[in-house]
C-alpha cells in the first residue's frame, strides 16, 4: 500500500475511534454495569446534635400514581418518626412550592411547633434552614422522603457541603423508579467531598 494511501487509513481509524469516544457514556450506555451496592452502617443518634429533615412527603410528590415505592415506604417513615420524636430529635419539614401541610401523608404528619421550609430540590436555598439548624446546634441530620433523586439528593449534599454530616436510611428515600434511587445512593458516598460527610444506613439500625 502506497504511503499516502496508509497515512490517509491511519487517519481514517483515528477519526473514527475518536467519533466513538466523542458520545461518550451514551455510546456505552447498554455496557455499563452497576457498581456493587454501598456499605450501609448502624449509627446511634444523638438527641442534642441531631435533626430528621423529612423531604416532601406530600400527595404532590409521593402518590400510588407517580411514586408508588414512596407510599409503600409511609409505615417506616412512621416509625422512624415516632423513634426520633421518642428521643427528642427535633423534625424540621419541607415542601415544594405546590404543597402546604394538609397535603403531608398521615404517617409523616407534623406536630405542633415543628418547622416547615418551602423551596425546590435544594432545601437549603433561599430558606433559613441552615439557620435553623445552626441556632439548634445540629451537626448531623438524618435525609429522608421524595424524590430520591431530587429533594433527598441535593439537599442532603448541601448539608454535607455546609459541613453537616448527614445519614440517609436507604429504605426511606423514594423516586419513580428503582433506578433513580440507587444512583442517588451511589452518588451521596461517591462524589467529590459527599463521601467525607454522608453515610448510608437502614430506619432499623438507627438508634
Amino acid at each position: 500500500m502506497p504511503r499516502l494511501s496508509r497515512c490517509f487509513l491511519a487517519a481514517a481509524l483515528v477519526l473514527a475511534s475518536a467519533g466513538a469516544c466523542a458520545q461518550g457514556v451514551y455510546h456505552d450506555w447498554n455496557q455499563v454495569q452497576p457498581p456493587a451496592p454501598p456499605a450501609l452502617v448502624k449509627a446511634s443518634v444523638d438527641p442534642a446534635t441531631t435533626a430528621v429533615l423529612v423531604l416532601d412527603i406530600a400527595k404532590q410528590t409521593c402518590n400510588a400514581e407517580s411514586r408508588p415505592r414512596c407510599v409503600a415506604m409511609l409505615p417506616g417513615v412512621a416509625k422512624l418518626l415516632a423513634f426520633a420524636r421518642g428521643k427528642g430529635v427535633p423534625v424540621i419539614y419541607t415542601l415544594g412550592a405546590a404543597s402546604k401541610p394538609a397535603d403531608i401523608w398521615p404517617e409523616a404528619a407534623m406536630q405542633p411547633g415543628e418547622p416547615l421550609v418551602t423551596a425546590g430540590p435544594d432545601k437549603f436555598v433561599n430558606t433559613n434552614l441552615e439557620q435553623q439548624l445552626r441556632d439548634k446546634g445540629i451537626k448531623t441530620v438524618i435525609a429522608i422522603g421524595a424524590a430520591a433523586h431530587g429533594a433527598v439528593l441535593h439537599t442532603a449534599a448541601s448539608a454535607a457541603f455546609r459541613g453537616f454530616n448527614v445519614l440517609v436510611p436507604v429504605d426511606l428515600i423514594a423516586s419513580e423508579t428503582p433506578y433513580a434511587e440507587q444512583y442517588t445512593v451511589w452518588h451521596l458516598v461517591n462524589a467529590p467531598r459527599l463521601g467525607e460527610r454522608i453515610k448510608l444506613s437502614r430506619s432499623d439500625w438507627l438508634d
